[in-house]
């Protein structure tokens, strides 16, 4: 019932409010509810993922990860409104330290699932979802990047300053070749983000037909994996990384009060 209330109250503000002032309210709402409270939290508490892969620099990087601290990058990401940083998402402190020192660099950044919130598409934002947040939020964490993305929506595609997008189905590997035969997608990517269709299939299809294309010390990583699916992937991984034997693969649960249904993410670093 307060689900119900909260969901109400949230469509009412968006109805009656202009962009920009619901925008706002959702700011100050995420830092009372949501940042001051983890803020504080981080001092005393820490909260690791837990990982599964064999013994690598990323395996250990993600170990050290504290997911009750808050960045730069959570913010950055909710402001765009983007969840990636939100209650039931803590990927950005993942991210965080994944990607510390590359802010700078003129990195190629691509995201598959520019979000639709169309109800006949599965898998949509719901009302409140925002088409690009993520690409917007990648844009302004690194201002030197290039940032491309793809959806199966045609209606959620745009083109803005550094951004680029392109239509894809992922579960039809002539479609995601002809994603990568795009001559602006040509040279790679330093970092793939698959956050488009959530089922195993289609997100092990993407993989299969993408990897090839990640840069040397590059990553690519998988969302929202269910936790119903990690017995999939464990029995998947040894024929990755025996294709791919020039990358480092890890799965990493991220405990999460709020979500224990598919606060998960399959991560793989190319070493050369």
């Amino acid at each position: 019932m307060l689900v119900n209330l909260k969901a109400s109250v949230r469509e009412r503000l968006q109805r009656e409010l202009p962009p920009g002032a619901y925008k706002s309210v959702r700011s100050f709402w995420w830092y009372g509810r949501f940042y001051l409270p983890r803020r504080v939290a981080s001092i005393c508490m820490r909260r690791s993922p837990v990982v599964q892969g064999q013994p690598s620099g990323l395996v250990d990087q993600l170990r050290e990860v504290n997911l009750i601290a808050l960045t730069a990058m959570c913010s950055i990401m909710t402001k765009y409104g983007s969840d990636k940083g939100s209650r039931r998402h803590n990927y950005t402190a993942v991210y965080s330290r994944l990607f510390r020192g590359l802010r700078g660099r003129p990195l190629r950044i691509f995201e598959m699932g520019i979000g639709t919130a169309n109800p006949h598409f599965v898998f949509n934002m719901g009302v409140e979802g925002v088409p690009g947040a993520s690409l917007r939020g990648w844009r302004e964490i690194f201002p030197h990047a290039l940032i491309f993305g793809a959806d199966l929506d045609r209606d959620v595609l745009f083109a803005e300053d550094r951004i680029q997008t392109f239509y894809c189905d992922q579960l039809d590997s002539i479609a995601i070749r002809n994603l990568w035969a795009q001559p602006s997608m040509q040279g790679g990517m330093d970092i793939i983000v698959d956050d488009g269709l959530h089922t195993f299939q289609a997100n092990a299809l993407f993989l299969s037909e993408s990897l090839e294309h990640l840069r040397p010390t590059g990553f690519y990583i998988v969302e929202d994996i269910k936790t119903a699916d990690f017995a999939n992937w464990k029995k998947q991984l040894p024929s990755y990384a025996s294709q791919f034997p020039n990358c480092d693969f890890a799965l990493a649960e991220l405990p999460n009060p709020f979500n224990d249904y598919d606060n998960n993410l399959l991560i793989i670093q190319r070493r050369s």
